[in-house]
């Protein structure tokens, strides 16, 4: 059983900070594609960045140039740094791992933006 343990959500204004964390079994986080996903109440899961094992970013549009992911392979864990918060980036955010054949979930940590 592959567990991927997020931390750092919570309740900030807008316009605050949240940094997330996601730490992974050395195996999964040295070859996999880490990648955050958020899902708001009513609203499918969508994809927030991703970071490939090489070094290669991708960010949703709606975050660009607000929020930062990053890897620390000594600590086998990823990061997302939020800045600028905004009420609709109010959501139940999630870790995930994926190679192509296999997709890992975390549990997801909540993260809300009051007006």
């Amino acid at each position: 059983q592959v567990q991927l343990v997020e931390s750092g959500g919570g309740l900030v204004q807008a316009g605050g900070s949240l940094r997330l964390s996601c730490a992974a079994p050395g195996s999964i986080f040295i070859t996999y594609v880490m990648g955050w996903y958020r899902q708001a109440p009513g609203k499918q899961r969508e994809l927030v960045a991703a970071t490939t094992s090489g070094g290669s970013i991708t960010y949703a549009d709606s975050v660009k140039g607000r929020f930062t992911i990053s890897r620390d392979n000594a600590k086998n864990t990823v990061y997302l740094q939020m800045n600028s918060l905004k009420p609709e980036d109010t959501a139940v955010y999630y870790c995930n791992a994926y190679n192509g054949a296999y997709n890992y979930w975390g549990r997801g940590t909540q993260v809300t933006v009051s007006s």
